[in-house]
């Protein structure tokens, strides 16, 4: 019997997953984005449980020891982000189908420990990459040349996920990523009795 799949969107900075996964869920609203745990500060105007549930240091390694996290992080600037088990049971508790925005190393994890999970790559040209990364104006331009970089590498790493989403348009990538998403829904529904 196969159970609703769990949707695994990644792909590198800038690329546009938060954008298309918004997009997504509005669309298909038996979808829900796992809200993922972090140990980076909350800044003004977040709220713990709606875009993180925000952890200190000794409890998020607490969880990690006890196995609590699907997949988990730590960033060269020492923040960890994860996801936790719990989470994901929280939104099957729901009645919907889980929906993971994760790093490429997170997404390879899962990709491997979780049956059924749906791997999605969201892909754009690296000049493309480049320009919304300056547009955002988060980071200094050696953080934004880092980042190229890295998305470089990670953009040779696309054919290791199921499928590929080339968000060089939004309206047509987020028709796309859609389509697969449904097609993958209504699989999913032949192959569970009723």
């Amino acid at each position: 019997m196969r159970h609703a799949p769990v949707f695994v969107i990644t792909g590198p900075s800038g690329a546009g997953k938060g954008t298309l996964i918004k997009a997504l869920v509005e669309r298909i609203p038996a979808l829900e984005v796992a809200i993922s745990a972090t140990t980076r500060p909350q800044r003004p105007g977040e709220t713990d449980g709606v875009e993180y549930h925000f952890l200190d240091e000794e409890p998020f390694v607490a969880r990690i020891a006890e196995g609590a996290f699907l997949e988990h992080v730590e960033y060269v600037s020492g923040k960890r982000y994860g996801t936790l088990q719990s989470e994901m049971q929280r939104v099957a508790d729901d009645g919907r189908v889980c929906v993971l925005e994760l790093e490429l190393d997170g997404a390879l994890r899962v990709q491997e420990s979780v049956p059924g999970s749906v791997t999605l790559f969201i892909a754009a040209p690296v000049e493309e990459l480049e320009r919304r990364l300056r547009d955002r104006a988060t980071e200094s331009t050696g953080e934004i040349g880092a980042r190229i970089e890295l998305a470089r590498h990670q953009l040779e790493q696309a054919h290791n996920f199921r499928y590929m989403v080339r968000n060089d348009d939004v309206e047509r990538a987020t028709g796309s990523l859609c389509a697969i998403v449904e097609q993958e829904l209504e699989f999913a529904a032949t192959m569970t009795p009723s």
